[in-house]
């Protein structure tokens, strides 16, 4: 009886890859909530618990050269595409040895080694960012496949219809990843959009492959993210993917806020019931790949790495003043 590996394996360990990446980022997740009252965390932080499966389902069909761009809730993504969680903490913590030099925090993560080329809080920013980065494949003709993320309130901004259209015309090896969760922070699609709109319709009006599925299954997601990919990369151009999921805990923070009333106990509990971790678990267990034991053991040697980056990121300097921007050095600003 095999155990989940300590990194994402090949092929023929699938099952136990996709189960291992989702884990990690659901427990280095659930560490940022459970520690930020400590207030060493000083930046927002927008996390992805609950919606594990979208980006290490895409993650899995790439290649580690291929490029990836995120959003605000970008943790998840830049895990997944192979980030250093180590950066990824210390970045957090707003130090010296963080992925952006401790001076971008949360929502702007980089790892040009992992092929995560940044993220940005702007909604809609990366999309026409990502249209430039595989545009340039195209003319190099390196093969390279471009992959960007977002949530479903960035389909109201101009921007999307304008780079899909820029996208599909010139067959760029492209693939727009939509995390549908539901909510804009916490305006619900029916205060944002008019009713019936289809989005997989409208990308396949405007020339592009579009395909929908359950985000919280990993293996689906895996599946139309595989051939999205293929298609970029053998030159048959971009694909949008719509994949419904669900955040569970505030748009922004580290709390629950079903009491707000924005959404309700029960809605949540639904999706709560779809748990992508928990639905891949059993699905391991009943392949006969993996054990309760072997996976409690994954989740110790987790922890454990977990530990270490948050010991890593607090024993870290702070940037030096000489390497902030003027107004960042203000004590005012930038309190020691």
């Amino acid at each position: 009886m095999s155990t989940i590996p300590a990194r994402p394996a090949d092929a023929a360990d699938v099952g136990q890859s996709l189960l291992y990446g989702m884990l990690r980022i659901r427990m280095v997740e659930e560490a940022i909530a459970s520690r930020y009252h400590h207030e060493e965390m000083r930046c927002p932080v927008h996390l992805s618990i609950g919606q594990e499966a979208v980006a290490v389902g895409v993650a899995s069909a790439l290649d580690r050269r291929d490029a990836v761009l995120s959003t605000h809730r970008a943790h998840a993504h830049y895990l997944a595409k192979g980030g250093d969680l180590r950066a990824m903490i210390a970045e957090i913590h707003g130090r010296a040895t963080g992925c952006s030099g401790g001076m971008g925090g949360s929502m702007h993560l980089v790892d040009m080694e992992a092929g995560f080329l940044g993220s940005t809080p702007i909604v809609g920013g990366s999309i026409p960012v990502g249209a430039g980065v595989a545009f340039a494949s195209k003319q190099r003709g390196d093969g390279r496949v471009t992959a960007v993320f977002f949530g479903d309130g960035t389909t109201e901004e101009g921007v999307f219809y304008e780079t899909l259209n820029f996208a599909a015309l010139h067959r760029l090896p492209l693939v727009f990843i939509c995390e549908d969760n539901l909510y804009s922070v916490y305006s619900p699609r029916e205060v944002r959009q008019p009713a019936g709109r289809d989005l997989v319709a409208l990308g396949r009006s405007m020339g592009l492959a579009a395909e929908r599925g359950d985000g919280n299954d990993v293996r689906l997601v895996r599946d139309l993210a595989t051939r999205a990919v293929a298609r970029a990369r053998s030159g048959d151009g971009p694909t949008l993917l719509e994949l419904s999921t669900y955040r569970w805990l505030e748009h922004c923070g580290p709390n629950y806020d079903n009491d707000i009333g924005y959404r309700s106990e029960a809605e949540f509990e639904v999706w709560r019931e779809r748990c992508p971790v928990e639905r891949e678990t059993a699905r391991v267990i009943a392949a006969g790949e993996a054990t309760v034991a072997s996976i409690d053991a994954t989740r110790l040697r987790i922890a454990a790495e977990v530990d270490d980056a948050f010991a890593f990121a607090l024993a870290s300097p702070f940037p030096e003043d000489r390497d902030l921007p003027a107004a960042y050095a203000s004590p005012l600003v930038n309190p020691r």
